[in-house]
């Protein structure tokens, strides 16, 4: 029976049931089965909550091989199921249309389950088109169609049809044109079928408040890959407790020492289940061999002095579902006056102008980096430039919530040379961009390892 408070609109939700190795798999092996499988039942609980407010009756439809039960977990009880019947996937989809209409409803409109970003207005506007036409679809990025609907069964737009390739969208214009069929467009969407898919997701989320917050989103704000990049140099006396630190989250990214040719033994107390590549002497240079070695979506570059809050990678990710870049706000143990006045000052220059340094724990994503052609390979201030480079491109990185503990090493221990020391780093940022050359500037910044 046709409710009356659906105005005899129905909608197909046509899917697999998200079980492990049998789901998304075109994203394996960068997600486990298991993570495939968790992301669809994200997929599938974001549209079907559009789809819900849309007042129309709700079907869905599945790969009969796949364990229904599983599945009304997902998509509650409310919705009426049915098995994908046919050979291909045209005949399943004109057999899903078949099924519904021949319960007696006007119009109907049939969509997938790996369109997250659809909305209830998407599916508004489709009934809409079908007030006026006899078809309607959306296209997708890549050449194919998220969603089709008619008023009756059409078979002319299934029969011999194929799919997968970039002119399906074409094709079926192309039956409709020839069959006399007036079809009109709505939206284009885009299918989440790879992880680049998943990184637009992420891209279209930093102006979206309502992806950030849907399942979907928060599955890819919590399996973001991260890479941690260390440069090192004769870092003997920080080496240890830097280890000790990762040791919380080394099963959880990836990590790599870039070592510029220690003459100590930092090397040696590396365990061997790290990663360590070597690279030319200079932060610029290591963190650009560690970015071309690393495999993560987001780049973290840290100094082996820094002292890591609780949930670095969380604080990260946190950042990442808003902007394309960030930073950590820095702190000293030391309670001395100037050092408090050196890290107010260093956290409002990020917070405020977008200028972060090395020393805070750089982040950002990997097309950021690689549209930037990665750090300067000059003696010094090649973190500054890279904060002077984003900001000619527009970007202002965000501030994670928590602070980076940083070695105060750098400067004397009595008041007056310490004064002199930030004062003269002061005055070197500001000749440096006026023009003085990063080699210029080196001769004047000695190097304390």
């Amino acid at each position: 029976m046709i409710r009356r408070g659906s105005k005899q609109k129905a909608i197909i939700l046509f899917t697999r049931v998200p079980e492990p190795g049998r789901t998304k798999t075109r994203m394996m092996p960068v997600y486990t089965g298991a993570e495939c499988a968790e992301m669809q039942t994200c997929f599938l609980r974001d549209i079907m909550a559009e789809l819900r407010r849309s007042g129309a009756d709700v079907f869905v439809c599945y790969e009969p091989s796949g364990d229904l039960r599983r599945l009304r977990r997902i998509c509650g009880r409310g919705p009426g199921y049915f098995a994908q019947s046919g050979e291909g996937l045209g005949e399943r989809m004109l057999n899903a249309f078949k099924e519904v209409f021949a319960k007696g409803y006007s119009s109907c409109v049939l969509t997938g389950s790996d369109i997250p970003e659809m909305t209830v207005g998407d599916i508004e506007s489709a009934f809409d088109v079908l007030d006026h036409s006899d078809a309607v679809c959306g296209p997708t990025a890549d050449g194919g169609y998220c969603l089709i609907g008619m008023k009756r069964p059409l078979p002319e737009l299934f029969d011999g049809k194929s799919y997968g390739h970039e002119k399906v969208i074409d094709d079926l214009m192309a039956a409709a044109d020839s069959n006399g069929i007036r079809m009109c467009k709505v939206r284009s969407h885009r299918d989440m079928d790879t992880p680049d898919d998943l990184l637009e997701y992420l891209t279209a989320m930093r102006k979206d408040a309502r992806l950030r917050r849907s399942h979907t989103g928060r599955f890819i704000r919590d399996h973001l890959r991260i890479s941690v990049i260390i440069p090192v140099y004769n870092e003997s006396s920080t080496i240890d407790r830097m280890i000790s630190q990762l040791e919380d989250i080394k099963n959880e990214c990836e990590i790599i020492f870039v070592d510029g040719g220690s003459t100590d033994d930092t090397l040696s107390r590396i365990p061997d289940d790290y990663r360590i590549i070597k690279s030319r002497k200079g932060r610029g240079a290591q963190m650009n061999a560690g970015a071309s070695a690393s495999s993560g979506d987001i780049l973290f570059f840290l100094h082996c002095d820094s002292e890591l809050p609780k949930d670095p990678l969380g604080e990260i990710r946190r950042v990442m579902t808003r902007r394309e870049a960030g930073c950590f706000g820095i702190a000293f143990h030391s309670r001395q006056f100037f050092m408090w006045t050196n890290r107010w000052i260093s956290n409002g220059r990020a917070r405020i102008h977008g200028i972060m340094f090395g020393d805070q724990g750089m982040f950002m994503t990997r097309d950021l980096f690689e549209r930037l052609g990665g750090f300067r390979e000059i003696p010094v201030m090649e973190d500054y430039q890279f904060s002077l480079d984003l900001r000619r491109l527009g970007v202002k990185p965000g501030l994670a919530r928590h602070r980076i503990y940083t070695s105060d090493r750098r400067y004397p221990k009595a008041t007056i040379p310490k004064l002199r020391l930030m004062h003269q780093m002061y005055r070197l940022r500001r000749e440096y961009k006026a023009g003085t050359s990063a080699e210029e500037i080196s001769r004047k910044y000695r190097d304390i390892r």
